[in-house]
Protein backbone atom coordinates (compact mmCIF):
# COMPACT_ATOMS: atom_id res chain seq x y z
CA UNK A 1 0.00 0.00 0.00
CA UNK A 2 1.18 3.67 -0.77
CA UNK A 3 2.53 5.20 2.51
CA UNK A 4 1.65 9.00 2.99
CA UNK A 5 4.79 11.22 3.15
CA UNK A 6 6.89 12.04 6.24
CA UNK A 7 6.12 15.68 7.04
CA UNK A 8 8.55 18.21 9.24
CA UNK A 9 6.87 18.03 13.16
CA UNK A 10 4.91 15.13 12.81
CA UNK A 11 5.41 11.49 12.42
CA UNK A 12 2.35 8.83 11.33
CA UNK A 13 -0.12 7.43 12.64
CA UNK A 14 -0.97 3.95 13.35
CA UNK A 15 -2.70 1.98 10.89
CA UNK A 16 -6.19 1.39 12.19
CA UNK A 17 -8.45 -1.59 11.16
CA UNK A 18 -10.65 1.01 9.58
CA UNK A 19 -7.78 2.30 7.78
CA UNK A 20 -6.55 -1.22 6.03
CA UNK A 21 -10.45 -1.95 5.09
CA UNK A 22 -10.34 1.20 2.78
CA UNK A 23 -6.80 1.24 1.41
CA UNK A 24 -7.85 -2.58 0.36
CA UNK A 25 -10.96 -1.41 -0.96
CA UNK A 26 -9.42 2.00 -2.88
CA UNK A 27 -6.62 -0.37 -4.27
CA UNK A 28 -9.51 -3.13 -5.93
CA UNK A 29 -8.73 -5.50 -3.37
CA UNK A 30 -12.57 -5.88 -2.95
CA UNK A 31 -12.92 -9.17 -1.21
CA UNK A 32 -9.47 -8.60 0.98
CA UNK A 33 -11.51 -5.26 1.68
CA UNK A 34 -14.80 -7.34 2.63
CA UNK A 35 -13.23 -9.27 5.09
CA UNK A 36 -11.99 -6.34 7.17
CA UNK A 37 -14.86 -4.39 7.08
CA UNK A 38 -17.55 -7.46 7.66
CA UNK A 39 -14.70 -8.09 10.46
CA UNK A 40 -15.08 -5.03 11.92
CA UNK A 41 -18.71 -4.70 11.77
CA UNK A 42 -19.17 -7.94 13.76
CA UNK A 43 -17.32 -6.51 16.00
CA UNK A 44 -18.88 -3.08 16.32
CA UNK A 45 -22.40 -3.41 14.82
CA UNK A 46 -22.76 0.73 15.37
CA UNK A 47 -19.47 1.60 13.71
CA UNK A 48 -20.56 3.68 10.49
CA UNK A 49 -17.71 3.52 8.52
CA UNK A 50 -18.06 -0.27 8.84
CA UNK A 51 -21.40 -0.13 7.49
CA UNK A 52 -20.70 2.09 4.84
CA UNK A 53 -17.85 0.41 3.69
CA UNK A 54 -19.23 -3.05 3.79
CA UNK A 55 -22.66 -1.98 2.06
CA UNK A 56 -20.46 -0.06 -1.19
CA UNK A 57 -18.38 -3.45 -1.34
CA UNK A 58 -21.67 -5.62 -1.72
CA UNK A 59 -23.25 -3.17 -3.89
CA UNK A 60 -20.17 -3.28 -6.30
CA UNK A 61 -20.30 -7.31 -6.09
CA UNK A 62 -23.89 -7.15 -7.34
CA UNK A 63 -25.64 -7.06 -3.68
CA UNK A 64 -27.65 -4.20 -3.89
CA UNK A 65 -30.91 -4.77 -1.79
CA UNK A 66 -28.76 -4.97 1.46
CA UNK A 67 -25.87 -2.61 0.14
CA UNK A 68 -28.98 0.10 0.63
CA UNK A 69 -29.90 -0.96 3.80
CA UNK A 70 -26.02 -1.07 5.15
CA UNK A 71 -25.68 2.75 3.61
CA UNK A 72 -28.80 3.87 4.58
CA UNK A 73 -28.23 2.59 8.20
CA UNK A 74 -24.63 3.68 8.18
CA UNK A 75 -25.89 6.99 7.45
CA UNK A 76 -28.40 7.01 10.57
CA UNK A 77 -25.26 5.61 12.79
CA UNK A 78 -23.47 8.56 11.73
CA UNK A 79 -25.76 10.86 13.07
CA UNK A 80 -25.90 9.23 16.08
CA UNK A 81 -21.76 9.82 16.25
CA UNK A 82 -22.49 13.51 15.54
CA UNK A 83 -20.53 13.09 11.78
CA UNK A 84 -22.99 15.18 9.55
CA UNK A 85 -20.16 14.79 6.42
CA UNK A 86 -20.09 10.93 7.14
CA UNK A 87 -23.90 10.95 6.74
CA UNK A 88 -23.77 12.81 4.04
CA UNK A 89 -21.20 10.23 2.35
CA UNK A 90 -23.41 7.14 3.32
CA UNK A 91 -26.63 8.77 2.16
CA UNK A 92 -24.93 9.34 -1.44
CA UNK A 93 -23.33 5.76 -1.18
CA UNK A 94 -26.88 4.31 -0.83
CA UNK A 95 -28.55 6.25 -3.51
CA UNK A 96 -25.62 4.73 -5.96
CA UNK A 97 -27.25 1.51 -5.12
CA UNK A 98 -31.33 3.09 -5.40
CA UNK A 99 -32.18 4.27 -2.46
CA UNK A 100 -34.42 7.45 -2.52
CA UNK A 101 -31.60 10.45 -1.42
CA UNK A 102 -33.87 12.74 -0.82
CA UNK A 103 -35.38 11.07 2.45
CA UNK A 104 -32.18 10.58 3.83
CA UNK A 105 -31.21 13.99 2.98
CA UNK A 106 -34.19 15.69 4.77
CA UNK A 107 -33.37 13.10 7.91
CA UNK A 108 -30.22 14.30 7.94
CA UNK A 109 -30.60 17.85 7.93
CA UNK A 110 -33.45 17.68 10.08
CA UNK A 111 -31.36 15.87 13.05
CA UNK A 112 -28.46 18.90 12.37
CA UNK A 113 -30.20 22.10 11.35
CA UNK A 114 -30.79 24.81 14.07
CA UNK A 115 -33.95 23.81 15.81
CA UNK A 116 -33.25 19.78 15.83
CA UNK A 117 -34.70 18.47 18.30
CA UNK A 118 -31.98 15.80 18.97
CA UNK A 119 -29.80 17.86 20.26
CA UNK A 120 -29.21 17.51 24.58
CA UNK A 121 -26.72 17.34 27.11
CA UNK A 122 -25.88 13.73 25.05
CA UNK A 123 -21.70 13.55 24.39
CA UNK A 124 -20.28 10.76 22.23
CA UNK A 125 -17.15 9.15 23.15
CA UNK A 126 -14.87 8.51 20.29
CA UNK A 127 -14.60 5.26 18.73
CA UNK A 128 -11.14 3.79 19.66
CA UNK A 129 -9.98 1.70 17.05
CA UNK A 130 -7.69 -1.43 17.60
CA UNK A 131 -4.42 -1.11 15.87
CA UNK A 132 -4.22 -3.61 12.50
CA UNK A 133 -1.21 -5.37 13.45
CA UNK A 134 -3.83 -6.54 16.33
CA UNK A 135 -6.91 -7.39 14.14
CA UNK A 136 -7.71 -10.37 12.66
CA UNK A 137 -10.24 -10.23 9.93
CA UNK A 138 -12.64 -12.40 8.46
CA UNK A 139 -10.17 -15.92 7.19
CA UNK A 140 -9.08 -15.79 3.66
CA UNK A 141 -10.76 -19.28 2.99
CA UNK A 142 -13.84 -17.03 2.58
CA UNK A 143 -14.46 -16.05 -0.78
CA UNK A 144 -17.40 -15.18 -3.53
CA UNK A 145 -20.69 -15.88 -2.52
CA UNK A 146 -20.01 -17.69 1.07
CA UNK A 147 -18.14 -14.41 2.13
CA UNK A 148 -20.95 -11.93 0.94
CA UNK A 149 -23.65 -13.90 2.93
CA UNK A 150 -21.45 -13.63 5.76
CA UNK A 151 -20.94 -9.69 5.69
CA UNK A 152 -24.73 -9.66 4.47
CA UNK A 153 -25.32 -11.73 8.11
CA UNK A 154 -23.46 -9.07 10.08
CA UNK A 155 -25.66 -5.90 8.21
CA UNK A 156 -28.91 -7.73 9.02
CA UNK A 157 -27.50 -8.04 12.71
CA UNK A 158 -26.46 -4.32 12.94
CA UNK A 159 -29.95 -3.26 11.44
CA UNK A 160 -31.56 -5.41 14.53
CA UNK A 161 -29.58 -3.58 17.16
CA UNK A 162 -30.34 -0.32 15.31
CA UNK A 163 -33.83 -1.17 15.44
CA UNK A 164 -33.81 -2.77 19.24
CA UNK A 165 -31.81 0.75 20.30
CA UNK A 166 -32.95 4.33 21.57
CA UNK A 167 -31.63 7.60 19.42
CA UNK A 168 -29.61 9.24 22.54
CA UNK A 169 -28.92 13.07 22.31
CA UNK A 170 -26.67 14.78 19.85
CA UNK A 171 -24.49 17.98 19.70
CA UNK A 172 -24.29 20.50 17.45
CA UNK A 173 -21.99 20.74 14.58
CA UNK A 174 -20.25 23.75 14.13
CA UNK A 175 -21.12 26.09 11.49
CA UNK A 176 -23.27 23.72 9.81
CA UNK A 177 -25.83 23.81 12.60
CA UNK A 178 -26.32 27.77 12.62
CA UNK A 179 -28.62 26.85 9.96
CA UNK A 180 -32.45 26.56 9.52
CA UNK A 181 -33.59 23.40 8.20
CA UNK A 182 -33.80 24.73 4.68
CA UNK A 183 -30.77 25.68 4.54
CA UNK A 184 -28.91 23.10 5.43
CA UNK A 185 -30.87 20.46 3.79
CA UNK A 186 -30.34 22.95 0.35
CA UNK A 187 -26.55 22.78 1.40
CA UNK A 188 -25.77 19.36 1.84
CA UNK A 189 -27.60 18.17 -1.58
CA UNK A 190 -24.91 19.86 -3.21
CA UNK A 191 -22.28 17.93 -1.51
CA UNK A 192 -20.59 14.75 -3.39
CA UNK A 193 -18.76 11.94 -1.40
CA UNK A 194 -14.86 11.41 -2.96
CA UNK A 195 -12.33 8.74 -1.01
CA UNK A 196 -9.14 8.86 -1.18
CA UNK A 197 -6.00 6.62 0.11
CA UNK A 198 -3.41 7.40 2.03
CA UNK A 199 -0.66 9.88 0.83
CA UNK A 200 -2.55 11.46 -1.71
CA UNK A 201 -2.29 15.45 -2.18
CA UNK A 202 -5.87 17.08 -2.23
CA UNK A 203 -4.63 20.77 -2.18
CA UNK A 204 -1.45 22.36 -3.72
CA UNK A 205 -0.14 24.97 -2.39
CA UNK A 206 -0.44 27.77 -5.28
CA UNK A 207 -3.05 25.88 -7.22
CA UNK A 208 -6.30 27.38 -7.86
CA UNK A 209 -9.11 26.40 -6.05
CA UNK A 210 -12.66 26.05 -6.60
CA UNK A 211 -14.05 23.92 -4.16
CA UNK A 212 -13.65 23.05 -0.47
CA UNK A 213 -13.42 19.57 1.43
CA UNK A 214 -15.48 18.32 4.60
CA UNK A 215 -13.55 15.25 6.26
CA UNK A 216 -16.63 12.61 6.68
CA UNK A 217 -13.55 9.81 8.54
CA UNK A 218 -9.33 9.73 8.35
CA UNK A 219 -6.86 11.92 8.71
CA UNK A 220 -4.70 15.06 6.93
CA UNK A 221 -2.29 17.47 7.89
CA UNK A 222 -2.46 20.95 6.16
CA UNK A 223 1.12 22.56 5.40
CA UNK A 224 2.77 25.60 3.78
CA UNK A 225 6.09 25.94 2.45
CA UNK A 226 7.53 29.50 3.15
CA UNK A 227 9.36 31.71 1.33
CA UNK A 228 12.47 30.02 2.34
CA UNK A 229 11.87 26.69 1.84
CA UNK A 230 10.78 25.54 5.03
CA UNK A 231 7.86 23.34 5.45
CA UNK A 232 5.10 24.80 8.16
CA UNK A 233 3.14 22.24 9.66
CA UNK A 234 -0.44 23.89 10.26
CA UNK A 235 -3.17 21.54 11.44
CA UNK A 236 -4.19 17.93 11.41
CA UNK A 237 -7.22 17.53 9.85
CA UNK A 238 -9.86 14.86 11.30
CA UNK A 239 -13.58 13.83 11.20
CA UNK A 240 -15.75 16.98 10.94
CA UNK A 241 -12.92 19.63 9.71
CA UNK A 242 -13.29 21.83 7.15
CA UNK A 243 -10.69 22.84 4.77
CA UNK A 244 -10.19 24.32 1.79
CA UNK A 245 -13.08 26.70 2.20
CA UNK A 246 -10.81 30.35 1.04
CA UNK A 247 -11.83 28.94 -2.25
CA UNK A 248 -15.87 28.92 -2.00
CA UNK A 249 -15.16 32.97 -1.40
CA UNK A 250 -12.34 33.98 -4.10
CA UNK A 251 -10.15 32.68 -6.27
CA UNK A 252 -6.95 33.37 -4.79
CA UNK A 253 -4.82 30.44 -5.45
CA UNK A 254 -4.72 28.16 -2.74
CA UNK A 255 -2.42 29.60 0.67
CA UNK A 256 -1.20 25.96 1.69
CA UNK A 257 -0.90 22.08 0.57
CA UNK A 258 -3.29 19.06 1.99
CA UNK A 259 -2.01 15.50 1.83
CA UNK A 260 -3.73 12.52 3.46
CA UNK A 261 -1.70 10.88 6.60
CA UNK A 262 -4.69 8.10 6.40
CA UNK A 263 -7.17 6.96 3.66
CA UNK A 264 -10.09 9.48 3.87
CA UNK A 265 -13.38 10.27 2.81
CA UNK A 266 -14.24 13.57 2.63
CA UNK A 267 -17.35 15.44 0.80
CA UNK A 268 -16.71 17.94 -1.88
CA UNK A 269 -18.34 21.95 -1.63
CA UNK A 270 -18.69 23.16 -5.02
CA UNK A 271 -18.24 27.20 -5.46
CA UNK A 272 -20.89 27.15 -8.02
CA UNK A 273 -23.42 25.45 -5.97
CA UNK A 274 -22.29 26.96 -2.57
CA UNK A 275 -23.58 30.69 -4.78
CA UNK A 276 -26.57 28.84 -5.93
CA UNK A 277 -27.58 27.62 -2.67
CA UNK A 278 -26.80 31.27 -1.09
CA UNK A 279 -28.77 32.97 -3.69
CA UNK A 280 -32.30 31.84 -1.85
CA UNK A 281 -29.91 31.39 1.97
CA UNK A 282 -28.47 34.81 2.04
CA UNK A 283 -27.16 33.81 5.49
CA UNK A 284 -25.13 30.54 4.33
CA UNK A 285 -22.59 33.37 2.47
CA UNK A 286 -22.45 35.17 5.60
CA UNK A 287 -22.13 32.58 8.41
CA UNK A 288 -19.09 30.81 5.82
CA UNK A 289 -17.63 34.59 5.83
CA UNK A 290 -17.65 34.90 9.53
CA UNK A 291 -15.61 31.31 9.27
CA UNK A 292 -13.53 32.16 6.95
CA UNK A 293 -12.23 35.03 8.34
CA UNK A 294 -11.49 33.31 12.19
CA UNK A 295 -9.70 30.70 10.44
CA UNK A 296 -7.74 32.98 8.58
CA UNK A 297 -6.89 35.23 11.87
CA UNK A 298 -6.27 31.45 13.21
CA UNK A 299 -3.66 30.54 10.28
CA UNK A 300 -1.97 34.05 10.62
CA UNK A 301 -0.77 33.60 13.96
CA UNK A 302 1.38 31.18 12.85
CA UNK A 303 3.05 33.69 10.18
CA UNK A 304 2.75 37.18 10.51
CA UNK A 305 5.06 38.70 13.36
CA UNK A 306 2.70 41.11 13.99
CA UNK A 307 -0.21 38.98 14.87
CA UNK A 308 1.56 36.75 16.77
CA UNK A 309 2.21 38.98 19.85
CA UNK A 310 -1.21 39.04 20.73
CA UNK A 311 -2.19 36.93 24.01
CA UNK A 312 -4.12 34.21 23.50
CA UNK A 313 -6.65 35.76 25.62
CA UNK A 314 -7.50 38.94 23.62
CA UNK A 315 -7.64 36.98 20.43
CA UNK A 316 -11.49 36.63 20.50
CA UNK A 317 -11.50 40.32 20.27
CA UNK A 318 -8.94 40.98 17.82
CA UNK A 319 -10.53 38.59 14.96
CA UNK A 320 -14.05 40.56 15.66
CA UNK A 321 -12.29 43.95 14.37
CA UNK A 322 -11.02 42.12 10.95
CA UNK A 323 -13.32 41.86 7.72
CA UNK A 324 -12.62 40.12 4.76
CA UNK A 325 -11.62 42.11 1.80
CA UNK A 326 -10.83 40.12 -1.59
CA UNK A 327 -9.40 41.33 -4.84
CA UNK A 328 -8.99 40.38 -8.60
CA UNK A 329 -6.02 40.38 -10.47
CA UNK A 330 -4.92 43.68 -10.87
CA UNK A 331 -6.81 44.99 -8.49
CA UNK A 332 -5.30 48.17 -6.19
CA UNK A 333 -5.56 47.13 -3.29
CA UNK A 334 -3.47 50.11 -2.26
CA UNK A 335 -3.37 53.23 -4.52
CA UNK A 336 -0.35 56.01 -4.72
CA UNK A 337 -0.80 59.40 -2.98
CA UNK A 338 -3.80 58.76 -0.99
CA UNK A 339 -4.83 59.05 2.27
CA UNK A 340 -4.48 55.74 4.13
CA UNK A 341 -7.28 53.77 4.88
CA UNK A 342 -6.02 51.03 7.17
CA UNK A 343 -3.90 47.94 7.41
CA UNK A 344 -4.65 44.53 4.81
CA UNK A 345 -3.02 41.30 5.93
CA UNK A 346 -2.54 38.87 3.02
CA UNK A 347 -4.50 35.66 3.89
CA UNK A 348 -3.73 34.14 0.06
CA UNK A 349 -2.35 35.36 -2.97
CA UNK A 350 0.58 37.99 -3.86
CA UNK A 351 0.39 41.62 -4.11
CA UNK A 352 3.55 43.71 -6.03
CA UNK A 353 4.11 47.40 -3.95
CA UNK A 354 4.53 49.34 -7.27
CA UNK A 355 5.65 53.36 -7.66
CA UNK A 356 5.23 55.49 -10.65
CA UNK A 357 6.82 58.53 -11.06
CA UNK A 358 5.37 60.65 -14.28
CA UNK A 359 5.15 58.92 -17.33
CA UNK A 360 7.91 56.64 -17.04
CA UNK A 361 7.68 52.70 -17.11
CA UNK A 362 6.28 51.77 -13.33
CA UNK A 363 8.75 50.23 -10.64
CA UNK A 364 8.18 47.03 -8.84
CA UNK A 365 9.84 47.52 -5.15
CA UNK A 366 9.30 44.22 -3.96
CA UNK A 367 6.11 41.46 -4.05
CA UNK A 368 4.40 40.65 -0.50
CA UNK A 369 2.43 37.26 0.15
CA UNK A 370 0.82 35.32 2.86
CA UNK A 371 1.28 36.73 5.98
CA UNK A 372 2.87 40.26 4.99
CA UNK A 373 1.27 43.24 6.09
CA UNK A 374 0.15 46.17 3.72
CA UNK A 375 -0.49 49.70 3.99
CA UNK A 376 1.51 50.01 7.63
CA UNK A 377 3.78 52.68 6.14
CA UNK A 378 1.10 55.42 5.53
CA UNK A 379 -1.13 54.33 8.25
CA UNK A 380 1.63 54.57 11.16
CA UNK A 381 3.29 57.81 9.96
CA UNK A 382 -0.07 59.56 8.76
CA UNK A 383 1.37 60.42 5.10
CA UNK A 384 0.08 59.69 1.94
CA UNK A 385 1.02 56.48 0.48
CA UNK A 386 4.54 56.74 -1.34
CA UNK A 387 3.68 53.70 -4.26
CA UNK A 388 0.24 51.50 -5.14
CA UNK A 389 -0.40 47.85 -3.88
CA UNK A 390 -1.79 45.91 -6.98
CA UNK A 391 -2.85 42.03 -6.74
CA UNK A 392 -0.57 39.81 -9.03
CA UNK A 393 -3.56 36.97 -8.51
CA UNK A 394 -6.99 36.93 -6.98
CA UNK A 395 -6.26 37.65 -3.60
CA UNK A 396 -7.86 37.47 -0.27
CA UNK A 397 -7.13 40.30 2.96
CA UNK A 398 -7.96 40.61 6.09
CA UNK A 399 -8.80 44.54 6.80
CA UNK A 400 -8.45 46.85 9.80
CA UNK A 401 -9.69 50.07 9.38
CA UNK A 402 -7.34 53.26 10.30
CA UNK A 403 -10.06 53.73 13.03
CA UNK A 404 -10.11 50.36 14.45
CA UNK A 405 -6.11 50.21 14.48
CA UNK A 406 -5.94 53.34 16.67
CA UNK A 407 -8.23 51.82 19.32
CA UNK A 408 -6.35 48.56 18.57
CA UNK A 409 -3.09 49.55 19.45
CA UNK A 410 -4.27 51.40 23.00
CA UNK A 411 -5.42 47.83 23.74
CA UNK A 412 -2.54 46.21 22.62
CA UNK A 413 0.80 48.58 22.94
CA UNK A 414 2.87 44.92 21.65
CA UNK A 415 1.19 45.30 17.99
CA UNK A 416 2.26 49.05 17.77
CA UNK A 417 5.78 47.97 18.42
CA UNK A 418 5.47 45.69 16.14
CA UNK A 419 4.13 47.56 13.46
CA UNK A 420 6.17 50.12 14.26
CA UNK A 421 9.62 48.26 13.27
CA UNK A 422 8.04 46.98 10.16
CA UNK A 423 6.83 50.16 9.16
CA UNK A 424 10.58 51.73 9.98
CA UNK A 425 12.44 48.85 7.91
CA UNK A 426 9.82 48.96 4.93
CA UNK A 427 10.42 52.59 4.51
CA UNK A 428 14.15 52.96 4.99
CA UNK A 429 14.20 50.16 2.12
CA UNK A 430 11.96 51.53 -0.49
CA UNK A 431 14.15 54.96 -0.06
CA UNK A 432 16.82 52.86 -0.91
CA UNK A 433 15.28 50.84 -3.52
CA UNK A 434 13.96 54.26 -5.07
CA UNK A 435 17.33 56.22 -5.29
CA UNK A 436 19.46 52.76 -5.73
CA UNK A 437 18.11 49.55 -7.19
CA UNK A 438 14.63 49.73 -8.45
CA UNK A 439 13.87 47.58 -10.95
CA UNK A 440 11.22 47.71 -13.50
CA UNK A 441 7.95 46.35 -13.72
CA UNK A 442 8.43 44.21 -16.96
CA UNK A 443 7.14 40.84 -15.60
CA UNK A 444 3.71 42.44 -14.33
CA UNK A 445 1.11 43.19 -16.92
CA UNK A 446 -0.12 46.51 -14.62
CA UNK A 447 -2.67 49.11 -15.74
Amino acid sequence: MTKPPVLPGSGLPEETTADRAVQLALAGERDAALRWSAAILRDDPAMPTALCLTGRLLGEGGREEVAREACTLAARRAIDVENLPLAVASAREAARFGAQLGPLLDEIAAAFCKDSPRYGQGAVAPVVLPPASAFSPLPSVLTGVALNNKACEFIHAAKKAFDDSSRAPIGAVPLFSTLDQAGLRDLIETMAPEWIPAGQTLIEQGAPGREAYWVARGELEARRTTKNGNVLSLARLRSGALFGEMALLSRAPRAGSVVSLRPTAVVLIQKAALDAVAQNHPNIGTLLGEHCRDRMVQNLLRMSEVLRVVPEQDLPALVERFRIVTFEQQDKVVEQDAAPTGLFLIASGEVAIVRREGDGDPLVLRTLGVGDVVGEVATLFRRKTSAEVVAINPTVTLFLPTSELLSLVKAHPVILAELYLLAVHRDEETRAIIDDEASAAEDFDLV
